[in-house]
Order: structure tokens, then sequence, then C-alpha cells
């Protein structure tokens, strides 16, 4: 499974390149230094003979930091937080976890620290990549943050290069925000008792994978303004401590209404969609001799289906997983780890499978952010909407085939010893 895997990382990097807007230009380096930050970083959480420990406390770690936020959701909802007590209900007992978390980020800008974070992250991706400051800065902040990434370089997205755009809108389509990342640990915790470090390792390894499929799609034909220098992430301060908390808090409650809409929106849609579709697609089905899922899920699966495969995972799991890509490039991540997470309770996937799915999902690679990225550059730098338009699809092509390699990069470095745990309900 291993080496097909690693058939798998050249799969990917070979449709990325037959996707080049112009082969010919594509400076290598970029890419396989990218591609080998990628797998190095991969290699220290899987294999580095420290890593249990460490890991372990990282992960124990995160999930006191959710404790402590959950006090402040059982102090307003009551009984209500309590998901021991009845169903879960996502809107009142995890989603409110990013505002919570989106403070916490706020509070550590306003303290210097994630500043300092970024800044050491982008120094090593300018270097290494041999890309621009701005590209760099951008890598480095999808890491934590989300949309508002594009802040930190509002002084030269008037300026930048369509190569620079267009590695902007997929390596924030490839990552995901912190405070997002604890909505997913909350949902998966029970059943994935590790998913706290794996999901933190994912972003981790998505920067990186997003440059190399970026700088292959769309490589560098021109001279970037920030190119060989470092630049310092554009920040406007608050006041003091509560008003920084008060702003994350509040960006938190946007960012949780607009996940709600996107959700009710796509979900409602997206079943008006598949009710007429497998209305037309039941005559088909009468004469095939396999009948077809006409579910815009089902047959998003098919397209995923043989990168699937090539990602390692056993040939009878591939399908279902291939449906959740899918699911997730029109109904967001948010429904797919849902919906992972209800494949692992009827124990419906390996270890390995629920390893690699939790890499490939970790990202905003779908249709509603592909909007809310184009939206919010083009907010920053109005005379830039129309490039970005134009380069907004293939930025959601490339930030899925970036996902995809992450997952294909966890599949290829996992082993049984690993002791992925899963617990089926």
């Amino acid at each position: 499974m291993n080496l097909v895997a690693l058939l798998g990382i050249v799969l990917i990097l070979a449709v990325a390149a037959l996707l080049s807007s112009d082969r010919r230009k594509i400076q290598w380096r970029t890419p396989l230094a990218a591609l080998a930050l990628t797998l190095a970083i991969a290699a220290v959480f899987f294999l580095a003979p420290a890593k249990c420990a460490v890991l372990d406390l990282c992960n124990r770690a995160v999930l006191r930091v959710l404790d402590c936020a959950d006090d402040g959701i059982a102090f307003l909802f009551g009984h209500l937080a309590d998901p021991s007590g009845g169903k879960f209900v996502l809107a009142i007992q995890a989603l409110p976890l990013i505002i919570f978390f989106a403070a916490l980020v706020s509070l550590l800008y306003h303290l210097g620290v994630m500043q300092k974070i970024i800044l050491l992250f982008a120094r090593t991706f300018c270097r290494l990549f041999g890309i621009s400051g701005a590209e760099a800065l951008v890598a480095a902040s999808n890491i934590f943050v989300g949309v508002e990434s594009a802040l930190t370089v509002r002084p030269y997205l008037e300026k930048m290069t369509k190569s620079e755009l267009f590695l902007l809108l997929t390596v924030g389509m490839c990552t995901i925000a912190s405070s997002v990342l604890a909505l997913y640990v909350m949902a998966l915790k029970d059943v994935f008792p590790q998913i706290a470090v794996h999901l933190i390792s994912a972003s981790l390894i998505s920067a990186p994978a997003a440059v190399c499929i970026a700088k292959l799609m769309c490589p560098e034909t021109e001279e970037p303004l920030t190119l060989g220098r470092v630049v310092a992430p554009e920040y406007t301060p608050a006041t003091n401590v509560v008003e920084s908390i008060l702003n994350g808090a509040n960006e938190g409650l946007k960012m949780l209404l607009g996940i709600c809409a996107a959700l009710i929106a796509f979900i409602g849609l997206v079943s008006l969609l598949n009710l007429i579709l497998t209305t037309v697609g039941a005559l088909p089905n009468r004469v095939l001799p396999v009948p077809l899922d006409w579910t815009v899920q089902g047959l998003l699966g098919y397209v995923f289906y043989p990168f699937t495969l090539a990602l390692g995972v056993p040939a009878g799991e591939a399908m279902p997983l291939a449906k959740l890509f899918g699911e997730r490039l029109v109904l967001t991540e948010v429904s797919a780890y849902f919906s992972l997470q209800h494949l692992i309770q009827q124990g419906a996937l390996s270890p390995r499978s629920v390893l690699v799915a939790t890499y490939v999902l970790c990202g905003f690679a779908h249709v509603a952010s592909m909007a809310i990225f184009v939206g919010g550059a083009a907010a920053l730098a109005p005379s830039r909407l129309p490039l970005l338009s134009r380069l907004g699809l293939r930025a959601l092509v490339a930030a899925n085939l970036a996902c995809l390699l992450t997952g294909a990069t966890a599949s290829l470095f996992y082993r049984e010893s690993l002791q992925v745990l899963i617990r089926p309900g």
C-alpha cells in the first residue's frame, strides 16, 4: 500500500503538470523543494523516534484546551451543550468552539506570538522554495488562519503577479483555519481519539503541498515585487487585550454564521439536485448492468475514485472515501468530516483509510470557499477581480490536488505500528 501511495504522489504531480498553464516555464526548484519539505514534515510526524510521547502530549493539550472552551459553551447553553445527554447538535455543541478559538488566535496576535511564528515559516518557505516574500507570507499565514490571510499581504495585492494570486487562492483553499480545526477535533475525538495531532500535522503538510501544486499548474512568468526578500505581515493591532479578545470573538461569530448559512444553503440545494438527478437516473439504471449512483456526491465520487485508489487505501474502501471527497467539494469539509464520523461508527473503514481521509479533508477545497477567497481578495484589491475570478476554478482544482497530495503523503508513511485508534459505534 505504501508503494501505491508513492505512485499516487507521482500521479498527482503528473496531473498538475499536465494542467499547467505553461509547462515550459515551470521552475522545477520550487515544486520539488516544496515536495521535499512536505515529505520531511510527514517523516518527522510519522517516523521520529520520540514522536509518540510528544504527539500524545500535543493531542492531550489540544483536548484540554477544548475542555476549557466547553465551559463557556455549557454556561450559555446549559444541558443542551452536553452531547451525552441526547442527540448531537452541531450548532450548539461544536460550532461555538470557533468563537473561542478565533478569540484565542486574536489574543496571540495581540501578544505578538502569531506574527513571530508566521514569520519563521515565511522565512523558511522563501529561502527553500525561492518564491516571493508575499507568497511565502501567505503560505505561512494559512497554516493558522483562513480567508483573513490575504490581509497579511494587503499592501502587495495590487501588484501581485498572476502566479502569486493563484498561489494565494490555492494555499487558502488547501488549508484550514486553526479556529475551525477545533470543530473537527470535537466531531471526531470520540471515534478517533488521536485526531487533534493528525489535523495539526495535516495543516503543516498542506502548506508546502499547495505551493508544489500551485507552481506546477501556474508557474511564474513575471518578476514578483517581493522576490528574494521576506516581508512582515500586515496587522492592525488592538489597543488592549480586551479589545483583541472581543475582535476575535466577533470575527469567530461571523465565521460561525457563515458556516451555518453555507451548510443550510448548500445541503438544501444539493438535496434538491440529488432528487432531480436520481429521478432522471432511475431510467438508465434499469438497463445498466451495474446501477450508478446519480447523486452529486456519487457522480463526483466516480471522478475522485482513481485518485483515491492511488492513495493506497483498500480497494473496497476507495469508493466511500471518493464520495467523501466529492461531498467536501460541494457541501464543505464540515459535512464531509461528520460523514467520516458516521463511516467510522459503522466500522466501514480501516485505520489507514480513516487516517488518509482525515488528511485529505483537511482543507477548504470546496465551491463555497472558492467564492469566499476570490471575493475576500477582490475586496482588498478591486482592480484584480477579473483575474481572480478567472483563476478561481483552476485554483479549486489545484487545492483538491494538493489535498490529495497531503493524503498520499500520510499514506506513504503509514505503518501498522502507528496503532491509529478508531472506535466504531
